[in-house]
């Protein structure tokens, strides 16, 4: 049996303690819990953090932008598809073996071809009374044969009627003559006479009923004039009204605007299909057009939602998208409590420490587990990356503890790596203003008052300044973005301990006065000492706010 998935996933726009938490918390799960447990990121990762991912060999986890419901998250009926040569009796059959009201059309490679359903097999039998149909179908004698239960007596299984149309030899051989034509096919019972007017008259196939044996002289003449002999057990009537059953799929099927969903397709905009088109079952595919299995409108109300535990955040609009259809199991988290809203009780872990990294290694001590040496890579990069090497206010004596420790394991010396995975992040030149700017942007709300705060760290103040010039144009055009008032950007000088604050929209600048009761110039402003979003900046935007 399948294990469930349990995604453990950080915010939007992802740092490196965001990532390499997620990485971490994962092993820790599946090495203590029962299930499968799967780091994700909610968005691209950084250049520090891809920096960090490679110095020490670890993939970046997939990527998963939306935790909505999926057709993959619904009881997909596992209906077999059917080969379109199938008759209409197997194929009715296979229907009632597996109780489903739509069958579909497969070829040899599984590739979807085309539906039938139990109306489209009705109405086959409703518009049964042209006696051409068998041969417009192209129906082979082998089918023929399967549907009356009988064989093949003389000629070529394989073979195909085309031509001609169905009829009972019921009558004299005499009034035979007068309606039997070439190439038709002839339900006949044991009088030789009757068969052999039958195959006289050009007949391309007999139906031989009641079991009745044929003499040698008939199957020669048969052979002769490649005229296919069938042997049935049933009686004329009983064939006359199961022959029309031998007709392939393909004939009644459906093939052209097919309406199918894929199993990547979210269950928002299935419902909308599903109400719009009545149909009893919908085939899904994947994402190549291979068939799956079918879903109907009963499917939706047994949804499973995606299990999901957070780390490093507990804003709504911080997290990914669709984050209310999705069940909460856990949260791990160091920021204020947010607006983030769950709907049964969770296991929620919030602690006053700089790093969420900084967690997870007591996690590994509580349950004494040993930390694999590229894992403790990674959350010791995840500290240095939060607490600006040990210099943001946010930075516990119990940071500094575990990053030293977490080193040790990893055989690296932290200062030196400080500096490369730093240089490493503010290396931008390649990147785009919009790539800049969301490469750690968070948003914020305060009551009716939306906002956001993006932040980058530098070594130098050249860096700096370089970066200033390409952000102040795009925030003007980000700004009334998604809701957003106001947009911020801190620009964090980690030797100088600085931040140059950017900010754009209607009451930002007012907003910076009130809470640091400094002068905003051409949009921006410097705040010395100033090198937390979480710890220094946002409390005082967030007070200021209450006040105003």
């Amino acid at each position: 049996m399948k294990k469930e998935k349990t995604f453990i996933i950080g915010h939007k726009n992802p740092d490196t303690d965001s990532i390499c938490s997620a990485i971490a918390y994962a092993d820790i799960k599946s090495r203590t819990s029962k299930g499968s447990f799967v780091a994700r990121r909610a968005g691209q990762i950084n250049e520090e953090t891809e920096f960090v991912l490679k110095y020490f060999h670890m993939d970046a986890p997939a990527y998963l932008p939306d935790v909505g419901t999926q057709v993959k998250d619904m009881d997909i009926h596992m209906t077999p598809g059917a080969e379109k040569s199938m008759s209409v009796k197997r194929a009715w059959n296979l229907m009632r073996e597996h109780n489903a009201v739509t069958l579909p059309i497969t070829d040899k490679e599984g590739m979807l071809e085309g539906i039938i359903t139990t109306g489209d097999i009705a109405t086959s039998y409703m518009d049964a009374y042209d006696s051409t149909l068998l041969s417009e179908a192209r129906t082979q004698y082998r089918s023929i044969a399967d549907t009356l239960d009988g064989q093949v007596l003389v000629g070529n299984e394989h073979g195909y009627f085309i031509k001609g149309k169905v009829l009972v030899g019921s009558a004299h051989p005499d009034m035979m003559e007068s309606y039997i034509e070439s190439d038709d096919m002839v339900i006949l019972a044991n009088r030789a006479e009757d068969q052999l007017c039958a195959i006289e008259n050009n007949a391309s196939c007999l139906i031989i009923c009641l079991g009745a044996k044929v003499s040698q002289t008939i199957q020669r003449l048969a052979a002769e004039r490649e005229c296919v002999i069938i042997t049935t057990p049933y009686d004329t009537f009983t064939v006359a009204r199961l022959i029309y059953q031998s007709i392939p799929v393909k004939y009644f099927m459906k093939k052209d605007n097919l309406i199918t969903f894929r199993s990547d397709d979210f269950t928002d905009k299935v419902k909308e299909v599903m109400t719009k088109n009545r149909y009893r079952a919908f085939p899904v595919v994947d994402k190549r057009g291979k068939y799956i299995g079918t879903v109907s409108r009963r499917n939706l109300l047994n949804i499973k939602k995606k299990k999901l535990i957070l780390v490093d955040h507990n804003e709504k609009s911080q997290a990914v998208d669709n984050i209310d259809e999705a069940e909460i199991l856990e949260i791990i988290d160091h920021h204020r409590i947010g607006s983030l809203e769950t709907f049964q009780p969770v296991m929620f872990r919030n602690q006053p420490v700089g790093c969420t990294a900084t967690i997870m290694y007591q996690i590994y001590g509580e349950n004494y587990l040993d930390i694999p040496r590229n894992i403790a890579g990674l959350l010791c990069a995840a500290i240095l990356s939060d607490t600006l090497m040990f210099r943001s206010p946010t930075c516990t004596e119990k940071d500094k503890e575990a990053a030293q420790e977490l080193a040790k394991i990893a055989g690296i010396d932290m200062h030196a790596f400080a500096a490369e995975m730093f240089h490493a992040g503010s290396n931008l030149e390649d990147k785009t203003p919009e790539e800049i700017f969301y490469q750690d942007y968070k948003k914020f709300i305060a009551d009716e008052v939306v906002f956001g705060v993006g932040q980058i760290s530098f070594m130098s103040e050249e860096e700096l300044q370089s970066v200033k010039e390409r952000l102040l144009p795009y925030m003007a055009k980000e700004c009334g973005k998604h809701g957003v008032q106001m947009v911020f950007f801190m620009l964090t000088n980690i030797i100088k301990e600085s931040t140059e604050l950017l900010c754009y929209g209607e009451g930002a600048e007012a907003l910076v006065m009130e809470a640091f009761h400094t002068e905003v110039e051409e949009g921006s402003c410097r705040l010395k000492g100033v090198v937390s979003r979480k710890k220094q900046l946002i409390p005082r935007f967030m007070a200021a706010l209450q006040q105003q």
